[in-house]
C-alpha cells in the first residue's frame, strides 16, 4: 500500500479536483492519496468526486488554513464496476 501526497495548495475550482481525479487513476487498489488543498470549494468538490468514482474518503482534516483529504482507492467491485 502507498500513499501519495499532492499538493494543490494555491489551485482554484476546479484545478484540485481535476488534478486529484488525475492522481487517483494511476493508483492501485488499496493505495491513498493525499490533497493538500487551500481552496474552500474543494470541501464541497473533493466528496462529490469520491462519490462519483467511488473511492473512498478516508479523512477530512483542517490544519493551519490547509484542507486535507486522505482518499483510498477502491476495488471495481468495491466501486460498482465488477
Amino acid at each position: 500500500m502507498t500513499t501519495i501526497v499532492l499538493d494543490l495548495t494555491g489551485l482554484k475550482c476546479p484545478m484540485p479536483v481535476l488534478k486529484a481525479r488525475k492522481a487517483l487513476t494511476t493508483l492501485r487498489v488499496g493505495d491513498r492519496l493525499e490533497v493538500h488543498c487551500t481552496d474552500p470549494m474543494s470541501l464541497i468538490d473533493i466528496p462529490v468526486m469520491i462519490q462519483e468514482t467511488g473511492d473512498r474518503l478516508e479523512s477530512t482534516a483542517r490544519p493551519e488554513g490547509t484542507i486535507v483529504f486522505v482518499i483510498e482507492k477502491a476495488s471495481a467491485a468495491d466501486r460498482g464496476d465488477a
